[in-house]
């Protein structure tokens, strides 16, 4: 076999070892994990790991190669330079945080459970891959993305082999030159779901070579903090899911869930400041009910009220000392005079940026959003991230529906950029496999999702019934919305 051959199959030879930086990973995880330690640093949580493909299922060749990794995560420190850049290019991430990171470690002996359980076949190497991690929410945070990237190269790398890297960064490059082609503003969104690193690392080499020639569409960054710091790219995202069930769970309060955990963030970072809002958790008309409220004049941490500054604190006028379970928001990001009516505190709706759509139908989701903004009088352009399982022609599509409606789009293209492949031997699609890691339990208490499209229901059975009914949330159903059909083929 050639050195070429070698390469195009396996990789350079320098290439790191699967996870070995706390920045690979989606900047969201830091953002909730600063706002974790200020409101919630005692809150002990669990999450489950699910995998939608269960058809795709890992070899005890994988299983061991992917327990170990698991293992190596103990060995990752913040370095310097990482800390350095992480205080440049994220000013909202307060120092406080940053030094709590900055001495963090995973424990993963202490905190994650992974196991094997083989088919009843004797002659089959197969069998199904169960994960489990629980401690502090606080120090657990980090592990949802290296677990399920690493899932993913453990299959790539032992079960699915028949491709190679061959042309993956003139994929990359030719997908950013039609996105940017025509317009088009976006970010990559792939670590979760990538083949493997160094795959990712390509697909940035060509996304940059095309952004660098085509300029009629801006490519925004990424949302992996370690490929912004490589790449001299933007790290982008705001929140997760997590964030809304975690308080959901911790207070047990579903019906002033979403206005709480906007209420926390705002008291975390300032109005304005990560102001893309994320809608579905339990359902985008339940989510809107809070959006339209007025932001309160103070938050009222629920824990942990003197755990740290609130962000930018250096430019805060209030003592190191003072109680931060009053801290008047936002320090960093005041809100502008001209948002307020008649002196009244403006709504979220109003300060946040503009929302991101993960879920259902998205054309529907423009129209109730432009009927939402035109109905609380909101004037301003608003941005409509789309992020749920994008290609260029649903970019485009998506794109025109968007600006007809009045909303500047931008898109989070995750899969379609790290693990778009064929199988060498027969030229069909090398499908990714769909895994998720869910938060499952706060406090004792299981954590649930609903969203805008019933094949994302996630958490106890039960629980989301019941969440259901105490909500008054009606199943919508979205002929897009199969999670067993992902990315272009069963799989």
């Amino acid at each position: 076999m050639s050195a070429e051959h070698r390469e195009a199959r396996n990789g350079p030879a320098t290439i790191p070892n699967a996870i070995s930086s706390f920045l690979d990973t989606d900047l969201y995880k830091l953002t909730m994990q600063c706002a974790i330690l200020k409101y919630f640093p005692n809150v002990l949580v669990t999450y489950a790991f699910t995998n939608r493909t269960p058809q795709m299922r890992l070899s005890r060749e994988a299983y061991d190669w992917l327990d170990a990794q698991i293992t190596k995560l103990g060995n990752i420190r913040l370095s310097t330079e990482e800390l350095a850049y992480l205080r440049t290019a994220c000013p909202y991430l307060n120092e406080p945080y940053l030094r709590f990171l900055s001495t963090f470690r995973l424990k993963p002996s202490d905190q994650v459970s992974v196991s094997f359980t083989p088919d009843a076949d004797p002659a089959s190497s197969f069998g199904d891959i169960h994960m489990d991690i629980k401690g502090r929410w606080v120090d657990t945070i980090l592990y949802e993305i290296p677990l399920l990237a690493l899932t993913s190269e453990a299959y790539f790398k032992f079960c699915d082999t028949d491709w190679t890297y061959k042309c993956q960064e003139e994929k990359a490059y030719s997908k950013g030159v039609k996105l940017l082609g025509h317009g088009c503003i976006f970010s990559e969104f792939g670590t979760r779901r990538r083949r493997d690193y160094h795959t990712q690392d390509l697909v940035m080499a060509g996304l940059k070579r095309a952004a660098s020639q085509e300029k009629s569409g801006k490519l925004s960054g990424t949302s992996n903090v370690h490929f912004a710091m490589k790449h001299d790219l933007s790290p982008v995202g705001t929140v997760a899911h997590e964030w809304f069930m975690g308080i959901a769970a911790f207070t047990n309060d579903y019906e002033h869930a979403s206005e709480t955990a906007l209420e926390y963030w705002v008291g975390c970072f300032g109005a304005g400041v990560l102001g893309i809002a994320l809608t579905d958790t339990f359902g985008t008309r339940v989510f809107l009910n809070a959006f339209k409220r007025s932001i309160p004049a103070y938050t009222t941490a629920a824990e942990g009220s003197v755990a740290t500054l609130p962000s930018a604190a250096a430019n805060s006028t209030i003592s190191t000392t003072d109680n931060l379970s009053e801290t008047k928001p936002p320090l960093h990001a005041p809100i502008p005079s001209h948002h307020s009516t008649n002196g009244m505190q403006p709504s979220y709706a109003q300060v946040f940026n503009g929302v991101r759509q993960d879920s259902g139908d998205p054309e529907g989701f423009v129209k109730m959003m432009r009927h939402f903004y035109d109905g609380l009088g909101i004037k301003d352009k608003k941005t409509i991230v789309f992020s749920d399982s994008l290609n260029i022609e649903l970019c485009l599509e998506y794109k025109q529906a968007a600006e007809e409606a009045g909303f500047q789009p931008t898109f989070g293209v995750g899969t379609f950029l790290t693990n778009d492949f064929t199988n060498t031997s027969t030229g069909k699609k090398s499908n990714p496999l769909n895994i998720v890691i869910k938060i499952s339990s706060v406090a004792g208490k299981p954590a649930i999702k609903i969203s805008d499209n019933v094949g994302k229901n996630t958490g106890d059975k039960e629980m989301v019934e019941e969440v259901k009914h105490r909500l008054g949330y009606v199943e919508r159903q979205w002929d897009g919305g199969d999670e067993t059909s992902r990315w272009g083929g069963k799989g």
